[in-house]
């Protein structure tokens, strides 16, 4: 077969384009495949400038890139493969690589251009491209949902902490009531039934000192029965928050002097509060029921918890717009292992030993007093008494 007529038939039916230049970069040659990929016919691109079939700015410079060339002999584009961008007749534009070579034929130079259409590769990449983005947007939002889900088991996890934690706490709770109540309880009616039976006793052949020992012994027995019951029915109070803070200007003076008197009169023998005030006012903004309770809760605990000829001291202080009140003993002290659980529920001391309490009476304090808005502080050792500071802020 004739070689020239084999190279026509090679390049009539390649795949890829093919179309040939001079160095003018006027059009010579154009295959059917190019002519399809840019949509002209043969007649509308042969003869006419390279320059139709690109978009600008190419267009406007490809005149230039021949001349520069020529001039200079540096290839930048002959020899070297590049992505470009090729205008079909209808204005749309399409991607192409593009391979230049130069042949020396009859004398002159002929540029020959082949042209594979990626139009397929880029749309093929634009699609992985999207499925990539798509798929990293499902992670993100997997991942999202997924932290989320994290979240909400780990809080799930410390809800059921909590729970258990509180139900542990409820228990101890119901454990040191029972044995509490078992205790204070059964106690005050014990005297107050064998003071009965004595009074009775007495009352055949009158002895009225006696009779009197054991009326008081009842006396005292149902005001510790009273105060037990009083400890129940506050503690009820703030579970339920039933609680209602009251705030008002008040003598605090005043209703310090009175405690002091009321709690005087159950001090043990020889035993005294001394009350003193410091500061220039005596009027302050708080709730004089939950003050009053709170004083004589503090007060009660240091008459109990200290021995005969003993002083409480008994202090009140107002500056500016700071409330303190201090109540200091020289008792048997909070030993320091026990002092972390000082205002839990039904907490006593290893060393209260026989002295009736229901261990309520801090826990109340402490929560009147932050009702209050103010502060609670203490400080105890063993054998060295107790100092409970309330501290509120106008």
């Amino acid at each position: 077969m004739d070689s020239a007529k084999l190279l026509e038939a090679i390049i009539e039916n390649a795949i890829d384009g093919i179309i040939t230049i001079d160095n003018r970069g006027i059009v010579e040659s154009i295959n059917p495949a190019a002519s399809a990929l840019f949509g002209y016919s043969a007649e509308e691109v042969v003869g006419n400038n390279i320059s139709m079939l690109m978009p600008e700015p190419d267009r406007s410079q490809h005149d230039e890139y021949i001349e520069r060339y020529q001039k200079t002999g540096i290839k930048k584009i002959i020899g070297i493969g590049r992505e470009v961008l090729g205008l079909k007749k209808n204005g749309d534009t399409f991607p192409f690589r593009l391979a230049v070579s130069e042949v020396h034929y009859k004398n002159k130079n002929i540029f020959t251009g082949f042209i594979h259409d990626l139009t397929k590769e880029r749309a093929a990449e634009d699609e992985l491209r999207k499925h990539a983005d798509e798929l990293e947007e499902k992670v993100r939002e997997r991942t999202k949902d997924l932290i989320k889900l994290v979240s909400e088991l780990e809080k799930a996890k410390s809800d059921v902490s909590l729970s258990l934690e509180k139900e542990k706490e409820l228990n101890q709770m119901k454990s040191r009531f029972v044995s509490m109540a078992s205790h204070e309880f059964r106690t005050p009616l014990s005297a107050v039934q064998l003071s009965a039976s004595l009074i009775e006793k007495y009352a055949e052949r009158p002895d009225l000192p006696n009779i009197m020992k054991h009326t008081n012994r009842i006396r005292g027995a149902v005001q510790l029965l009273n105060n037990i019951l009083n400890d129940f029915l506050s503690l009820e109070k703030l579970e339920a928050g039933r609680v209602v803070v009251n705030k008002a200007d008040i003598n605090l003076v005043q209703l310090a002097e009175e405690i002091t008197e009321e709690m005087q009169m159950i001090c043990k023998k020889n035993q005294h509060i001394v009350y003193q005030h410091t500061g220039a006012v005596g009027v302050f903004y708080l709730d004089a029921h939950l003050i009053k309770s709170s004083v004589i809760n503090l007060i009660a605990n240091a008459i109990k918890y200290s021995g005969e000829n003993t002083f409480i001291e008994f202090s009140t202080e107002i500056k500016d717009d700071t409330c303190v009140i201090c109540i200091n003993d020289n008792g048997i002290g909070i030993p320091l292992e026990d002092q972390k659980s000082l205002f839990e529920p039904f907490f006593r001391a290893h060393n209260t030993g026989n002295i009736p309490g229901t261990g309520l009476g801090l826990n109340i304090v402490k929560r009147y007093v932050e009702l209050m808005d103010g502060t609670l502080e203490y400080h105890s050792a063993i054998n060295k008494g107790a100092m409970f500071r309330m501290i509120f802020q106008q």
